[in-house]
């Protein structure tokens, strides 16, 4: 099969390249997947998870990208919930070979079922943005309707979808980003926004919830805007600035079958929309990490 992979962890390029692999095998409770459409995030040959495995060992050629939606085509032994011939998205695991290639093998319960209705190249750009943007708002913050929420990168592809659940649970919502993200911000739903280039982070105010994707100083100056009882959580880096009477949370995206399901029948009923600025075929995926904004790689034609 051919696939997207690493394998010089010291080189500028990481040998990003494609190659031919040998197709995977399922092992217990794992299903094969025929992978329709990928996505990735353009940090991942920094992870160490791309590199070695849970043990710490080599794992080169390593097969990048996470986020995944295709056809289930084999299933591993004691495997349940999922069958052949169904379709399905969802999140690989870390330290494991990933979704850009055309087959892969996945742990059935980082899988949800994928209506008829939804093509694979949307369901592909929902579970990193979608998953990251539920656990931070409502696993680890409990925003609740009526409270006052900031969200960071709030155009971009995690922040898109943060506002727009806030949006949905009755949140007062601030932006930030560029000046000309304020438009497609306003659009998503945000109430206020403010240009991190111009205006000062500080002008914000208190609010119950900071929602960070940027980290460094943003991330620093963010813990004093949130009031006592409230919460900043980030998938930057661990806090070094905590708020003064509230919580600082760093956290890394889990898979979640229940949340997938509940994402994409917000997306099928029009109340969640993910970003997609490109798509492009296997064979151009090398060069799309290279580029800015939210790339989807199509494997397989549906």
């Amino acid at each position: 099969m051919r696939a997207i992979t690493v394998r010089d962890r010291e080189a500028d390029d990481h040998g990003l390249s494609l190659t031919e692999l040998p197709s995977p095998r399922a092992a217990e409770n794992d299903v094969i997947v025929q992978v329709h459409a990928a996505g990735f995030l353009q940090g991942e040959p920094e992870w160490p998870g791309t590199w070695t495995d849970r043990a710490g060992r080599d794992r080169t050629p390593s097969v990048i990208g996470h986020e995944l939606s295709g056809v289930v085509v084999e299933l591993g032994y004691g495997t349940t919930g999922l069958t052949v011939g169904q379709r399905v998205f969802g999140l690989t695991d870390w330290a494991r070979d990933g979704s850009l290639a055309e087959y892969t093998a996945v742990e059935a319960r980082n899988l949800a079922p994928l209506p008829a209705d939804v093509d694979h190249v949307t369901a592909a750009a929902l579970p990193m943005p979608g998953l990251t943007a539920w656990q931070a708002l409502f696993d680890h913050a409990h925003l609740q309707a009526g409270q006052s929420v900031l969200i960071h990168g709030a155009a971009g592809s995690v922040g898109s979808v943060g506002v727009q659940l806030a949006r949905e649970a009755g949140a007062h919502i601030i932006g930030t980003g560029r000046a000309s993200a304020e438009d497609k911000a306003r659009e998503l739903g945000v109430h206020e926004f403010l240009d991190l280039d111009t205006e000062r982070l500080e002008d914000a105010g208190e609010v119950d919830v900071v929602f960070d994707v940027i980290g460094g100083d943003i991330l620093d100056r963010s813990a004093a805007l949130v009031r006592s009882g409230g919460t900043l959580v980030t998938v930057a880096t661990p806090p070094t600035v905590h708020p003064k009477e509230g919580r600082a949370i760093f956290f890394v995206v889990e898979p979640n079958r229940e949340q997938l399901t509940q994402l994409v029948t917000r997306l099928r009923t029009g109340r969640l929309v993910p970003l997609v600025t490109s798509v492009r075929p296997l064979a151009d995926a090398a060069a799309a990490f290279t580029e800015r904004g939210r790339t989807i790689i199509q494997v397989t034609t549906d």
